[in-house]
């Protein structure tokens, strides 16, 4: 996806850690430099919070970089054939999602309760929602949309690790249907009777055992809940 603000983005999951573009970005610049510290530098970002990623990651998808201490031919960082493999993966998915031509939207009405920079909190029929938002106001009536590729879906116990996941979004329901295609499937949940449409892999669906009647958890990023403002609803 191109615009990651308003829309959501491809992400591998796996034991409720997910792997996206950031992830990508850092194995394909390890690749490109030898080492971690190459990479961070390359990315703007630092080495201890490079390599501490990548330790979560590894607990989630196994050995993804071998490193090499010192020596006589110097240290250095290589991706491993699990890492080449997630990699790979993770831009299969992409290119199936961004190939997809028209990918559906939940829309829910809802009440501003609170603005805080660029985020908002919304009250929504399945709860309280945090939101990106561009101008809207305290009490102002608003739509919410949120893409089915924005969405993750997890098991319904599941509960994500600290700094796992950036989504701040949770909510439950059951699943009612599923549309299948070759790599990329829609699943309909119902969620106190809104219905939400979400993408996920053909791996995960059999990952998570997904079938008509069970129960999941649904999670997705505040910066890729958009709000749309009601022009022609009253304000308080």
């Amino acid at each position: 996806m191109t615009d990651t603000r308003r829309r959501g983005e491809a992400a591998l999951v796996e034991d409720d850690v997910e792997f996206d573009s950031r992830d990508a970005a850092l194995l394909r610049a390890i690749d490109r430099t030898g080492s971690v510290a190459g990479a961070a530098s390359e990315l703007d970002r630092s080495r201890a919070r490079a390599l501490m990623r990548i330790e979560i990651l590894e607990v989630a998808f196994g050995p993804i970089v071998r490193r090499q201490r010192g020596g006589r031919d110097g240290g250095g960082s290589s991706l491993t054939e699990t890492g080449w493999d997630v990699l790979n993966r993770y831009e299969r998915l992409r290119a199936a999602l961004a190939a997809t031509a028209q990918v559906s939207e939940t829309v829910l009405d809802g009440t501003v309760m609170e603005v805080d920079g660029e985020l908002a909190l919304v009250e929504t029929p399945v709860g309280t929602l945090r939101c990106l938002h561009d101008g809207t106001e305290r009490g102002q009536r608003v739509q919410v949309r949120i893409g089915a590729d924005a969405i993750t879906v997890l098991d319904s116990a599941a509960e994500p690790a600290p700094d796992a996941t950036s989504a701040r979004n949770r909510v439950s329901g059951e699943l009612v249907g599923t549309d299948r295609g070759e790599m990329v499937v829609t699943v309909r949940i119902d969620v106190d009777g809104t219905a939400f449409d979400a993408l996920v892999t053909s791996d995960s669906e059999q990952r998570l055992g997904l079938k008509e009647g069970c129960r999941v958890a649904l999670t997705w990023k505040a910066t890729a809940t958009r709000i749309v403002g009601d022009s022609g609803a009253d304000q308080k």
